[in-house]
């Protein structure tokens, strides 16, 4: 059963509100996380609490309990050196998802406008705004490790690797 400093791992699809399929871990691996550590959206992971492996479950999150309003504001003018990975030969256009390395880590961005040398990005995350429906199935549920514990987060095939 699913409690603090359990780590699971499970399947999810995510869809909006009109029932579009934005996202999916079907296919790969299952993701990994350590339950009670915020490794996940909290409304989320309060719908996990409790669950045992093979549970099947849909939740509908609104962008409060998700990933946020949009925020108009949220453009940025960066430098693509900031491109993970950073490649001069690649070619930015509008609506691009890209990953760019900020102060708290890695963070996914959206390509408004790409110039000669510098990139405008939306840096709200690509799903806010929206009320998003997870169907989620467990996988496994085990204990986590004194590693695990101590870094704070899920490790091996569908968490963190170091």
């Amino acid at each position: 059963m699913i409690k603090a400093d359990s780590v699971v791992t499970f399947h999810y699809r995510v869809s909006d509100a009109d029932g579009a399929l934005l996202e999916e871990s079907y296919g790969g691996d299952p993701l990994a996380y350590l339950h009670g550590h915020n490794g996940m959206l909290p409304a989320l992971e309060s719908a996990l609490e409790g669950k045992s492996v093979g549970d099947e479950f849909e939740v509908t999150l609104d962008p409060e309990q998700a990933y946020g309003q949009r925020r108009e504001d949220s453009v940025q003018r960066i430098s693509p050196k900031h491109v993970v990975p950073a490649s001069r030969k690649s070619k930015y256009t509008p609506g691009m998802l890209i990953q760019v390395n900020t102060a708290e880590g890695p963070r996914d961005v959206i390509v408004v406008k790409a110039g000669l040398k510098t990139l405008d990005v939306d840096t709200n995350h690509p799903f806010a705004g929206k009320t998003l429906t997870f169907a989620v199935k467990i996988e496994t549920v085990r204990e986590a490790t004194e590693e695990e514990l101590a870094h704070g987060h899920a490790h091996g095939v569908g968490g963190h690797h170091h």
